[in-house]
């Protein structure tokens, strides 16, 4: 008897044809039964021809994930050699994302390593039917002393699971001071954002600060840096202590308007003794308010803002978003300042970027040469064939 499969229709252009690792509910002449859901199941395309075998939700609207163009089964061995194979792509650093869902061959999982701890994501169902598997396998890879299941994400809902956080001993992960590039700071890994800490944008940091020193030595004099959307304040801190390096020093101003990250930002500040000044702050608001009009201008402005969206539908809005911000950072910044600008929307690709880019600096009036492109770490890979993989790119910039 055949195994049961998927099979696309005629009529629809599915991207899973061009090697788009996703199948949706609306690109298949049947669905199978719900007893198959959390399981792997085959996908042929319309003329019968295989394209290989995924994770099956008929709850999902992405009824279909690919594991593999071959037949294999998803069982200890296969999980293991995979995590293995992933950990092995990425440099032994103490801390780094270990799995990045599909351009690791795990569909829905995403594990970050802050040195003894992973915090691991699971958001789809077949791999959250296999969750002590993958823990095992990641112990076994990286010997780390406890795993934090963040099983919080939203997109879970959509998957038909429920949010739940948890740790692999049962024991509680109280937050503590974990050391990262050099600085300390005060994470909840167990409660905080996302994993805990934005990991995606560690090399930006040292890339921003590097710039920082070279205007401070260029300069002779104290800098004037405003961190959009701070977060915890790492780019604050990277910053500051380049500066220092140089000899100079600078009033350096972080913004964002969750109260809870400003609170860490100061925490983390004192703690690592760079002078920064952090203020709860809508970034919109506060780059509009009137009496900014006054404002001495800035030798550097950093925006690395949340997703402006997380539909397609809504990317124009977000475009004027993304338009407004670097707009505003542009007329701002003194002659020969710098603007390092990044999105994290996987819905906007760069040559979105580079249009809002080229309009803020036709509004701004200003000549704006691109310094450095940047683009996401290695550790989080993209696959050609995946958009989705991709969603963090940003623009070093120069206003005359």
């Amino acid at each position: 008897m055949a195994e049961p499969a998927l099979k696309l229709k005629a009529n629809v252009k599915a991207r899973a044809v061009q090697g788009h690792p996703w199948v949706f509910v609306n690109e298949v002449e049947a669905v199978l039964p719900s007893t198959l859901d959390g399981e792997v199941v085959e996908c042929r395309d319309r003329n019968g021809r295989l394209m290989g075998v995924g994770l099956y939700n008929s709850a999902s609207q992405i009824i279909w994930r690919r594991l593999s163009r071959d037949r294999v089964t998803l069982d200890a061995a296969y999980i293991s050699t995979t995590v293995q194979q992933a950990v092995a792509r990425r440099p032994a650093v103490p801390n780094r994302r270990l799995i990045w869902s599909e351009s690791d061959g795990l569909p829905g999982v995403v594990a970050d390593q802050f040195g003894e701890v992973v915090v691991l994501q699971i958001q789809t169902l077949a791999m959250e039917k296999r969750s002590a598997l993958i823990a095992a396998a990641l112990q076994s890879a990286v010997g780390v002393k406890e795993i934090i299941f963040r099983n919080d994400a939203p997109i879970r809902r959509l998957e038909g699971l429920p949010h739940e956080t948890h740790t692999l001993s049962g024991q509680p992960w109280e937050p503590r001071w974990i050391n990262i590039d050099g600085f300390d700071y005060w994470l909840d890994l167990e409660r905080g954002q996302k994993t805990g800490f934005y990991l995606d944008q560690r090399e930006q940091h040292a890339v921003v600060a590097r710039y920082a020193g070279q205007l401070a030595a260029q300069l002779g004099r104290p800098l004037r840096i405003l961190d959009g959307f701070c977060n915890q304040g790492p780019f604050a801190l990277h910053v500051g202590r380049a500066i220092a390096a140089a000899g100079q020093t600078a009033h350096i101003l972080g913004l964002d308007s969750a109260p809870e990250a400003i609170l860490a930002a100061r925490r983390n500040a004192e703690r690592n003794r760079i002078p920064a000044q952090f203020e709860v702050a809508n970034v919109f608001d506060w780059l509009n308010a009137p009496e900014r009009s006054g404002d001495q201008p800035w030798d550097l402005v950093i925006m690395d803002p949340p997703p402006f969206t997380k539909k397609k539908g809504s990317l124009e809005g977000a475009l004027r978003g993304y338009k407004e911000i670097n707009l505003r950072a542009l007329q701002s910044l003194a002659p020969g300042g710098i603007l390092a600008t990044y999105t994290c929307s996987h819905h906007m690709q760069d040559l979105e970027l580079r249009g809002v880019l080229a309009g803020a600096a036709a509004d701004a009036r200003r000549r704006v040469h691109i310094t450095e492109w940047c683009h996401q770490p290695l550790d989080h890979p993209v696959i050609a064939t995946m958009p989705e993989s991709e969603y963090l790119r940003g623009y070093i910039l120069t206003a005359e």
